[in-house]
């Protein structure tokens, strides 16, 4: 267990709540103490919520979280994503952290690859249109997963993330039931609840409350490792898992169909290279292409290629396209176009045809 420290500056101290009450003669000013007392962090654990954004339930779900001092995890359904994107901006602003958790919630495992890719692509894309940032973490719904799911997951550099507690709000739990499950929650676990029940939002203040009192925190989900960490992420638990993601299944895939690059890296005039690995099927293939910077490094890069006759280009993700046949080129997005010396960053794109041969060729600024 990490050494104790303090409790780290909530997001929320500069708000906290003032009331005016006025009257015919005064106004009198009350600043109302923060719900949890300062505590001291001897662990983080993941607060979790899936299926929204709702417009029934999110706006006092944050609400709660903000009264309570608590960061969270939001992993989104991507068509509600699509009809309420000023929720999913609201998460954002509040502080919370916003995964993945496809497009329409069905079971995945039962899907064909191709299908898989369009319900993460779809939703990477609606997330990162509403807050300007494609998600980290996928959640698959009901927990279902498969070696085909997690190499299409790391098509995407998506970290799967499932639980080590289940509040079973989705069951009918109610709130001293869900509260109860939370008191299982040990350093570096993760809750599994849902943006969609009261019983669930009126649990929040006892939960952060009785996390407190066992000087535990709320965190944030490691992209690396699928465990709470402290908010800012330097703090991993004492025992990381050597072969995330922590949750089950625990035999992960020996051959994904992702190949190594077959064509060497192109050095463009800019100071950059680029090389591209393919996921193909029958009919279509996606396409990640690692950008790495040259000796000076880059403010911007662009990459272009040519894809083979018949193939075409159908959406792409952590880049800007331009050109769906022949000749495509595609350039970095707002946060991820500076790239220090000798470090990558990487995009990808979905299409039709084969993509067997296509060289990446890279310019950067």
């Amino acid at each position: 267990m990490p050494p104790a420290r303090s409790r780290p500056t909530s997001l929320y101290a500069a708000l906290a709540a003032a009331a005016l009450t006025v009257t015919a003669s005064a106004v009198a000013l009350t600043v109302a103490t923060p719900p949890v007392a300062a505590a001291a962090c001897n662990g983080y654990v993941a607060l979790t919520y899936d299926d929204g954004p709702n417009t029934g339930t999110t706006n006092s779900l944050l609400n709660a979280l903000r009264q309570a001092g608590a960061r969270a995890t939001f992993f989104n359904m991507g068509q509600r994503v699509q009809q309420n994107a000023a929720l999913v901006r609201a998460q954002q602003q509040a502080g919370h952290w916003i995964g993945n958790h496809s497009w329409s919630h069905p079971h995945m495992t039962q899907l064909s690859t191709a299908q898989m890719t369009s319900e993460i692509s779809q939703t990477q894309q609606a997330i990162q249109q509403a807050t300007g940032t494609a998600p980290k973490l996928f959640r698959p719904p009901y927990g279902e997963t498969n070696a085909t799911l997690r190499s299409v997951q790391a098509q995407f550099g998506l970290t799967e993330v499932l639980w080590s507690v289940d509040s079973q709000d989705w069951n009918g739990a109610s709130t001293a039931q869900i509260v109860q499950a939370a008191n299982s929650l040990t350093d570096g676990g993760v809750i599994l609840m849902h943006d969609g029940y009261q019983s669930t939002i009126n649990a929040v203040s006892q939960i952060v409350t009785n996390l407190a009192n066992r000087n535990l925190c709320p965190g944030m989900i490691s992209p690396t490792t699928g465990r709470a960490v402290a908010p800012d992420g330097t703090n991993p638990p004492t025992n990381p898992p050597t072969n995330p993601p922590t949750n089950p299944p625990t035999n992960p895939p020996t051959n994904p169909p992702t190949n190594p690059p077959t064509n060497p890296p192109t050095q463009g005039p800019g100071g950059c290279s680029a090389t591209v690995s393919l996921n193909s099927w029958n009919g279509g293939f996606v396409a990640t292409v690692r950008v790495t910077a040259g000796s000076s490094g880059t403010n911007g890069w662009s990459v272009g290629m040519t894809l083979p006759s018949g193939a075409t280009v159908t959406n792409a993700w952590n880049a800007n396209r331009s050109g769906s046949s022949g000749a495509v080129t595609f350039t970095n997005v707002s946060y991820n176009g500076r790239i220090a010396a000798g470090q990558s960053t990487e995009f990808g794109f979905q299409g039709t045809g084969s993509g067997t041969g296509m060289s990446p060729t890279c310019t950067a600024s």
